[in-house]
């Protein structure tokens, strides 16, 4: 990752940066003066340096599951930083992927009506996509995202050792999200990571550092124009609304960028479906994604239990479905759609071919 050293965010609140070097113990020693570690159980065994750092009584570990992204987690961070006497001049440190980031950055921003946090993501898809935007989302029951605020970070560090740790299907997730980024903005790298998406899946940290700086380039320039989702930046939510439905259903045993590709694609078929698109079109997008989707399949009276999830999404309006629909390549649009039995028939007709 030597070809990219930062990239500056402009943000409401601050601008921050990402600055991609070697994880090293001098970077966590200048990270860790009045500061308290929130850190994701699996990578605390991996990565013992950042324990070593921190006073016992100032880590916070996390089982990091869906289930533990939630205001029960969060109220007991709070808890335990109140009682090892955090004031508002101390600052958070977040080591872990997604949902260490989301709880972290909640907590940060309702406490004291806002604390400094620094993330040092260490998936993926926490690489590519989520470090950078500002949002923190926290599940309420079995709804996804439900409760959030916009809360940036002073620093984010990314280092390349941390994803020579991951597991092939975290791998695939950060791929999902990457390729999300790709196609709505018809990068010419989706190509380039369709045709090389054995090696990048084979040798993450060698193969993945321009395709991580690509994913954020585009999303930059983006939330830097609508920061807090009210306009353009909504184009982000393509594959996500059929997405979070399918981790949703699965109980979250379908990670979250396979569950975008396989949302993504199912968006396409709706697409293809209703005219919107040519069938040229989505066999153009199926063949970018096609090596990441899952084969995860939806029998009838499971389909019945997709549909109500669907129906919670956060983004409908009224009665009306609203999703991110492709209309040409690199041509994403927010589409209400009112007759929602018609989309019921294209899912059920999807997952039945």
């Amino acid at each position: 990752m030597c070809d990219i050293e930062t990239i500056e965010i402009k943000s409401y609140r601050r601008k921050y940066k990402v600055m991609f070097q070697q994880l090293s113990e001098s970077l966590v020693e200048n990270v860790k003066e009045k500061s308290f570690l929130i850190i994701d159980s699996n990578v605390d065994k991996y990565f013992p340096l950042f324990r070593s750092k921190f006073d016992e009584h100032n880590i916070f570990v996390v089982e990091a599951n869906e289930q533990n992204k939630s205001l029960q987690t969060c109220t007991a961070l709070v808890e335990r930083l109140v009682s090892q006497g955090f004031k508002r001049n101390h600052k958070l440190i977040a080591v872990g992927g997604g949902i260490v980031q989301d709880i972290t950055a909640f907590t940060a921003s309702v406490l004291y009506r806002g604390v400094e946090w620094r993330f040092f993501p260490t998936t993926l898809l926490a690489q590519a996509d989520s470090c950078i935007g500002s949002k923190t989302s926290i599940n309420l029951g079995e709804t996804k995202n439900l409760l959030g605020t916009f809360y940036p970070p002073a620093e984010i560090y990314c280092c390349p050792e941390f994803l020579e740790t991951l597991h092939e299907d975290d791998i695939k997730s950060g791929i999902g999200e990457i390729f999300h980024y790709y196609l709505t903005a018809d990068s010419n790298m989706s190509k380039e990571l369709a045709e090389s998406y054995e090696s990048v899946i084979k040798h993450p940290a060698l193969r993945c550092a321009k395709h991580i700086r690509e994913s954020l380039s585009i999303k930059k320039r983006m939330i830097e124009k609508d920061e807090f989702d009210e306009g353009e930046r909504k184009i982000f939510n393509y594959g996500h609304t059929f997405g979070h439905a399918i981790e949703a259903i699965s109980r979250y045993e379908v990670s979250h960028g396979n569950a975008v590709t396989l949302g993504m694609d199912i968006a396409n078929y709706i697409s293809l479906k209703k005219g919107l698109i040519e069938q040229a079109t989505y066999e153009h997008l199926f063949g970018m994604i096609k090596k990441n989707i899952p084969d995860y399949r939806l029998t009838e009276d499971r389909l019945q239990d997709y549909f109500t999830f669907l129906s919670k999404d956060k983004k409908n309006i009224d009665n009306s479905l609203v999703c991110i629909l492709p209309y040409g390549i690199g041509d994403m649009r927010t589409t209400a759609i009112d007759d929602i039995d018609s989309v019921k028939d294209i899912i059920r007709e999807y997952f039945n071919k």
